[in-house]
């Protein structure tokens, strides 16, 4: 019979990655609570007209190469989130966050899912924490965002981390913009490839993200952004840039720089690291003023992040930077079955009560003390309580030192001061 397997993209998080994950959402939840944000749940599954609506231009595309779509009988559709965004700001819409004091901070977390070729920290299904600002049009909005990004990387022990930023315009200057990129491009249409062809049907603003042969060149020449944008957006950008030189944050501005999304308006940025070459962004966020009215919901800019947990841990995991080990269990309860396995359960989940990490050998049958002696080596605990006929007469247990080997005889109502005096010895 044929061993099923996970699907293509989708992965299973081992025990020994688990403290990565906990050391990422634990820096990041304290960080959120300094700076205000709050948490707010969506659900994995929304209506596939929130993001058809929300992503813009290219949704056809989108929906129909990216996403994962349900279609139930009655012809409703439904899809998976492939980001957070769309459904954040269907919650405030629908909520009536907006009458909330603004701005809200809000983050969320978990996974999200898109059908698209897997590559390093991206996969099928993979994970984000974003904080996002709805309701406030000011650039220190923006600057927070981008601060808390970085500031989270260097929390977790990146070092050498610099901004890329760029302005994408709005609905008044972008048009402009596109025309002239396009009509560029078009001069030179018989060097591009067949998806870049593509993407000047769909979205002309993705061919400056066109990693294609023969692109870096061609795009060196073609039209800036920053040279079409409004006095509005001219001014937000400029005021950006003067906060983020006024904290001494290095960015550079990446002419080139696009989102995957077309709701971005104004800034776009990405956090790199300059230590870890091709795959140098770490994670990219931006504004996204239109969004809300796009889905039907009030006039709310905003700006957001998007933090792949994945692609954190690989650059731990690329730096040496090992997370703290989950805690194992400190004692094994070891017994001979009968009224000894009675008495190692009644102690083992007493010592939980006193809060203590404890493991409790299993044994249909009688079991020999050599194989529990053996588990509780492989299970790393300090001490193993051995429950036998003798010490059940005497109302005692014996205790061993797995590290010493050393053995001690403690009655059973001393046991709880027993162990907290050696946690306390070893402390010291």
């Amino acid at each position: 019979m044929t061993t099923i397997k996970s699907l293509t993209g989708m992965q299973d998080i081992l025990p020994e990655d688990q403290p990565y994950w906990d050391l990422i959402l634990s820096a990041a939840s304290r960080l959120a609570a300094r700076y205000g944000f709050q948490r707010l749940d969506t659900p994995v599954l929304e209506y596939t007209e929130l993001f058809s609506r929300g992503v813009g231009v290219a949704s056809d595309f989108f929906v129909k190469k990216e996403m994962y779509t349900i279609v139930e009988e009655d012809g409703s559709s439904m899809t998976l989130r492939p980001e957070f965004t769309a459904g954040i700001i269907r919650a405030y819409i629908e909520n009536g966050m907006s009458s909330w004091p603004q701005p809200v901070k809000v983050y969320s977390t978990g996974p999200l899912f898109r059908r698209e070729r897997p590559q390093a920290g991206r996969f099928r299904q993979h994970s984000q924490f974003n904080p996002e600002i709805i309701g406030e049009i000011d650039p220190a909005a923006d600057l927070e965002i981008m601060m808390f990004a970085m500031q989270l990387h260097r929390d977790l022990g990146y070092k050498d981390l610099k901004f890329q930023l760029n302005s994408t315009g709005c609905p008044e200057c972008k048009p402009g913009y596109v025309r002239a990129l396009k009509d560029y491009l078009a001069q030179h249409e018989n060097i591009l490839g067949d998806i870049d062809k593509e993407r000047m049907k769909r979205n002309p603003l993705r061919i400056l993200d066109s990693k294609e042969e023969g692109m870096d060149a061609l795009l060196a020449e073609a039209p800036h952004i920053v040279d079409y944008l409004c006095d509005d957006c001219a001014n937000h950008f400029a005021e950006l840039r003067g906060m983020l030189d006024e904290l001494g944050q290095p960015y550079t501005v990446n002419f080139r720089l696009v989102r995957g999304i077309d709701y971005y308006t104004k800034t776009v940025f990405e956090l790199w690291d300059r230590s870890i070459g091709a795959q140098a962004s770490l994670c990219g966020g931006g504004r996204y003023d239109g969004l809300s009215e796009a889905i039907g919901g009030p006039s709310a800019p905003a700006v957001g992040v998007g933090i792949g947990i994945e692609r954190i841990i690989i650059g731990l995991k690329d730096q040496g930077i090992e997370a703290p080990p989950a805690p194992i269990p400190e004692i094994m309860l070891a017994h001979f079955g009968g009224g000894t396995k009675l008495a190692a359960v009644r102690l083992a989940f007493a010592l939980r009560d006193e809060g203590f990490r404890v493991r409790l050998a299993f044994a249909r049958k009688r079991r020999s003390m050599k194989s529990q002696m053996r588990e509780a080596n492989r299970s790393g605990v300090a001490y193993t309580i051995i429950i036998g006929e003798d010490e059940l007469t005497r109302q005692s247990v014996t205790i061993r030192d797995m590290e010493t080997g050393d053995q001690w005889t403690v009655a059973i109502t001393d046991i709880v001061s027993w162990i907290r005096q050696q946690r306390d010895d070893t402390a010291e």
